[in-house]
């Protein structure tokens, strides 16, 4: 059926209904004939499917909720919305989408022109309602126009649109908005640093840290610690400021003993800062640090209103238990098993040439003790060019050439300028980059996490140095908990000593995701802010600040 269908058959129904016997519910404004009202907003609504970018949008549903009744013909009801619709910008979504700086002046023009202009008006502030409310809920964004290899649906619409409708009568606009707002703590961290993100930009900036030859350190003494306890007060450490300092209002403000010495409890908060920032916590304000601090507040909530987007993507699988999702730009694994434990672990990912992808799938079988069938394109990048210069990297390595049917051929028998369909294979052990253990999901990428012999490289605070695939810390104890919880009768101190490439599938599925978060709230509650390693925010941007 035409999804336009029931919304025509309910519209010239309607028009054909010319009075009833009350008033729009919540309204004071008694209407002596309301008929004619009904009549051009039944009209109205007939042409709506011709205009709507949004088809979805429950008008009809909405209107026959009401039966046929308009709302939004009194001042109080539009300024209502209007507060509604404003409230969004804390959520990183743009009133002025949804129509929230122009509406009270199109009330009232339409209450001076008449029947027609009202009906419209009632039309466009009820698409803007139910357009924001949608936004809300599924994002304003299509994942798939911004990341391409996203490979999940967009979920439905999951609100009762009779309790939006209640409170649009008892002008609880805010309910109706917190109706479809995610609960998630994490979403509310986020949504509270972007408030806070506005309401610094409401009180100017602190100076800007200089560039130095020298990076500054601890025991110095010199004009930029004034400056870099300014510039740390404006991210929120409030207790490196001094009373004499024209500090921010809403920051709390203690004293400190010597405004130009870069003393113990600054360097503690430079350590906080840098831990908040993914960068390497000690204690140094070197460059890196140094631009982390000058960001612009309007930088922060581009950056937050972005991220804000990519969790309401989220949304649907966060309410999955048992799950599993890694969040590839914080380096972190998050692990919510049956029983509501959180297990976390920290994780390598993809370099910015070989940028891990945003994947959604679920978590099929275990590979214990594998060999490694080395990619295409590591192997034409990396492993080639070796093997070219010494023919010998092959069996330092452990690496069998196999053809493209299986066999074992000899390597000094391959023509390795042009090696053809041959494939690279290292044995299961000690040297191979996949380690103990692969944990592996469906998907088109070949992407799977895995361990490694190279467990130095989980103390870096900057992680992405993979080719890809994902490295787990401690992923010998995931593989035990996912075996655990699923209801397998293996346990992996027994696998491990046992044959290579063995398969064990798990009992039941466990979901999987892959997200790209530049902003995200970590254990403590603290919003960490990442480098954006694969330069992916600003087209989600531009994509989130186009007109709707």
């Amino acid at each position: 059926m035409n999804e336009m269908q029931p919304l025509r058959q309910w519209a010239i129904g309607a028009a054909l209904c010319l009075a009833l016997s009350h008033g729009p519910l919540g309204s004071s404004n008694a209407y002596a004939d309301p008929a004619p009202l009904q009549q051009a907003l039944a009209q109205h609504l007939i042409a709506a499917d011709a205009v709507d970018k949004a088809p979805l949008l429950p008008l009809a549903e909405f209107y026959q909720l009401r039966d046929g009744r308009p709302v939004w013909q009194t001042a109080a009801a539009v300024e209502s919305l209007v507060a509604a619709l404003n409230s969004l910008a804390y959520d990183g979504l743009a009133p002025e989408d949804y129509h929230a700086d122009t509406l009270l002046n199109e009330f009232q023009y339409s209450q001076r022109v008449g029947v027609t202009a009202q009906a419209a008006f009632e039309v466009k502030a009820t698409r803007s309602l139910l357009l924001a409310l949608d936004h809300l809920e599924r994002g304003k964004v299509n994942p798939r126009d911004v990341e391409p290899a996203w490979d999940a649906p967009r979920p439905e619409s999951n609100y009762s649109l009779l309790r939006i409708v209640h409170a649009v009568e008892n002008r609880e606009l805010n309910n109706a908005i917190a109706l479809v707002r995610s609960t998630s703590d994490e979403y509310q961290q986020l949504r509270d640093a972007l408030k806070y993100q506005y309401q610094l930009a409401n009180l100017g900036s602190a100076p800007y840290l200089a560039a130095r030859q020298a990076a500054l350190r601890p025991g110095d003494e010199a004009d930029d610690v004034i400056v870099l306890r300014q510039r740390l007060a404006l991210w929120g450490e409030a207790d490196v400021m001094v009373a004499d300092s024209h500090a921010y209002p809403m920051i709390g403000v203690e004293v400190a003993t010597n405004r130009r010495t870069f003393d113990a409890p600054l360097e503690a908060a430079v350590r906080r800062f840098q831990r908040r920032h993914l960068l390497q916590e000690d204690g140094v304000v070197g460059e890196q640090t140094r631009l982390a601090l000058n960001t612009s507040v309007a930088a922060r909530i581009d950056q937050l209103r972005v991220n804000l987007e990519r969790a309401r993507w989220m949304r649907p699988m966060q309410s999955a238990q048992p799950r599993l999702w890694v969040d590839i730009a914080g380096y972190r694994m998050h692990y919510v098993r049956p029983n509501g434990q959180h297990w976390d672990a920290r994780v390598v990912v993809g370099t910015p040439r070989r940028e891990t992808p945003i994947i959604h799938s679920a978590i099929s079988h275990l590979t214990i003790s594998p060999s490694w069938t080395i990619p295409p394109t590591i192997m034409r990048e990396d492993v080639l060019p070796q093997v070219r210069a010494d023919i010998d990297y092959l069996a330092r390595k452990n690496i069998q050439v196999i053809s493209p049917s299986g066999e074992r051929l000899v390597a000094e028998e391959v023509d390795w300028q042009r090696p053809g369909g041959v494939m690279l294979r290292q044995v299961a052990g000690a040297g191979n980059p996949l380690g103990r253990v692969v944990v592996r999901f469906p998907n088109d990428e070949m992407i799977y996490l895995h361990d490694t012999p190279a467990r130095g490289l989980f103390q870096r605070d900057q992680r992405a140095l993979s080719s890809g695939c994902i490295r787990v810390e401690g992923v010998v104890e995931l593989a035990q908990m996912l075996l655990q919880d699923t209801g397998s009768r293996y346990q992996m101190s027994r696998l491990l000593g046992g044959k290579s490439d063995l398969n064990v599938n798990l009992a039941q599925r466990i979901p999987v995701a892959l997200h790209y978060l530049t902003a995200w709230p970590n254990t403590q509650g603290e919003v960490e802010f990442r480098p954006d390693i694969y330069r992916r925010d600003a087209a989600l941007l531009a994509a989130l600040q186009r007109p709707v």
